[in-house]
């Protein structure tokens, strides 16, 4: 099987559901910065991290991709039967970010990201969850989407910056705060 189609050549993609739309349609962007924090996550699992945070990071793409796949669906009786965000998978966020704060000191500032290449992983994952965060609610104005979706995103971008602080301490990386001048 070929991987190149050749139907995009003009600018256009198939939405699930086979509607023809500009490469550049607000859909196809917020599943398109979907899929680009996904690739951030996978280069965070590439670090030296536990195995337990590897599975973590390995259910979140899963999600990411579930996420990608109801964006791309333009049906609105999901047709295909696509799994979904549940609640269950905020839940599981916030526990984890839960488990992780009590091992934390207290946050008293802003941190600036850095310390370890690890570290500026996770912060690059919660900057592009949160711009996906902003663009699926930018694409929640004109058309029906699962507010889980957004829920999801932004609970998650709060998980990228625990885990960055877990993993400043986790590899002895000094949190530096913001300072205003």
């Amino acid at each position: 099987m070929k991987i190149y189609t050749k139907t995009g050549d003009k600018g256009s993609t198939s939405l699930l559901g086979g509607t023809r739309v500009s490469k550049a349609n607000e859909r196809i962007n917020c599943y398109g910065m979907v899929d680009e924090l996904n690739a951030h996550v996978g280069l965070l699992r590439d670090y030296d991290l536990t195995e337990k945070q590897k599975q973590s990071l390995i259910h979140i793409q899963n999600n990411l991709f579930t996420i990608g796949s109801n964006l791309a669906d333009e049906s609105e009786d999901n047709k295909f039967n696509l799994p979904t965000i549940k609640e269950q998978h905020i839940v599981e966020l916030e526990e984890a970010m839960d488990k992780m704060n009590e091992t934390l000191p207290e946050l008293r500032s802003f941190v600036l990201p850095g310390g370890h290449m690890a570290v500026s992983q996770s912060h690059v994952c919660r900057c592009v969850c949160r711009r996906a965060e902003r663009s699926v609610v930018g694409l929640m104005e004109s058309i029906e989407i699962d507010d889980l979706i957004a829920k999801y995103l932004n609970r998650l971008s709060d998980y990228f910056f625990t885990l960055s602080r877990a993993l400043s301490q986790q590899f002895n990386a000094k949190e530096i705060p913001w300072v205003s001048k």
